[in-house]
């Protein structure tokens, strides 16, 4: 049997349908994502059960469906929904954002290159972790790779013929050579194992922090995971709670961007980046947003 939560979720007019797709367009070989000009079909697990999120976009509005594949009875409609919410950036108050700085003589610019630009969300905090430390020090290319390795290892199938990307329980359960197979360096792969039996064991409660949101709390038993430092939790805290205070300077493409957009012949230091971003506080991962939306050339 398939259990299955529905909703219809209105959009604001300056919702950028087209951001949320490309973000999960990342993998070409698409076997845990497929995604269209308009839909998202993604795997996922749901109360430990294989489940597909499918959304589709019109205008104004996110159709969204979840079929999990259990014949188990199923709760959590308002969890359903609030994911949704997260996913899409609707979280976030971009508003008040460009309404603050539209006029800023730098940020303005790009402000005005992408009116409405919301940060696309994973669909746990426990996937934006794992895409963090994958992507540690590689390209995006590469990351893609491995992350398609690590859910091709652990193998968990919906019924629509979608891959679903593996929690904390099924990443605990590897060996440390499954994921060196996969193409993991060992530090990754320790790292990776580290934090899966932690959130496995409830010693990193993830999901109460989704609901709380203690930034301070999160930041400081984050960094205390080997492998896992300011760039990672900061990322995570973007991409997985949606918290968007996070300073990435860290980041190669977000000190590119502001070389590019600040005119600079020389490249950006971290010190640099970090103390031009420091204004913009408590929107500074925001930011990093719009310079990684910068034209490539750049």
């Amino acid at each position: 049997m398939t259990a299955l939560f529905s909703c219809a979720i209105p959009l604001p007019a300056s919702f950028r349908a087209g951001d949320i797709l490309a973000f999960h367009r990342r993998d070409p070989l698409r076997i845990s994502e497929r995604v269209t000009e308009t839909s998202l079909h993604k795997g996922l697990l749901w109360a430990q059960a294989p489940a597909c999120l499918s959304i589709s976009f019109a205008a104004g509005v996110a159709k969204a469906e979840l079929a999990v594949d259990s014949n188990l009875a199923m709760s959590g409609e308002a969890d359903f929904q609030a994911m949704l919410r997260r996913m899409l950036g609707l979280t976030q108050d971009v508003e008040q954002f460009e309404s603050k700085y539209h006029q800023h003589p730098q940020l303005g610019t790009l402000l005005a290159q992408h009116p409405g630009l919301r940060v696309p969300l994973t669909a746990t905090p426990f996937e934006a972790l794992t895409w963090a430390i994958i992507g540690q020090q590689i390209s995006v290319r590469a990351a893609v790779s491995i992350r398609r390795k690590l859910i091709i290892a652990v193998a968990l199938r919906h019924s629509s013929g979608l891959l679903c990307y593996p929690g904390a329980n099924e990443i605990a359960a590897l060996a440390e050579e499954d994921l060196r197979q996969a193409g993991f360096s060992m530090n990754k792969a320790r790292s990776l194992r580290a934090l899966s039996r932690l959130v496995a064991s409830g010693e990193l409660p993830l999901g109460e922090w989704l609901v709380t949101l203690p930034v301070d709390e999160i930041r400081e038993q984050l960094l205390a995971v080997r492998g896992i430092g300011p760039w990672t939790v900061n990322y995570a805290l973007l991409r997985g709670f949606g918290s968007l205070d996070g300073s990435l300077h860290g980041d190669v493409a977000v000190r590119r961007g502001l070389q590019s957009l600040l005119a600079s012949p020389d490249r950006i230091s971290e010190a640099q980046a970090r103390g031009w971003l420091a204004q913009f506080s408590p929107w500074r991962a925001l930011v990093a947003a719009h310079l990684w939306a910068m034209p490539a050339k750049a």
